[in-house]
């Protein structure tokens, strides 16, 4: 079975970050582009393997705030260990 490899390279803005992750895992349509229905989504509605890489954090984390930076990343964090078929690689 193939990996699904998401890959967000300098993401500025809480919107890109959906954008990006909505499109590259083909979240579903139903979607509510919030932080609770971006677990729910990661967690039962993709299909696995699937591996998330993001680049340039530190950008990031200066333009989202250190605040929703943290909140994402303990999101995706948490999706990683929850399934044993989500790999996370954070790149500052």
């Amino acid at each position: 079975m193939s990996v699904t490899i998401c890959q967000l390279q300098q993401i500025t803005s809480l919107e890109q970050f959906y954008d990006e992750i909505s499109r590259q895992l083909h979240l579903p349509a139903h979607f509510g582009r919030n932080l609770d229905a971006l677990y729910d989504s990661l967690s039962g509605d993709v299909s696995g393997p699937f591996e998330i890489v993001w680049r340039d954090t530190e950008l990031s984390r200066s333009k989202l705030g250190a605040d929703v930076y943290a909140t994402l990343l303990e999101i995706l964090q948490s999706v990683a260990e929850e399934r044993g078929d989500v790999t996370l690689d954070i790149h500052h």
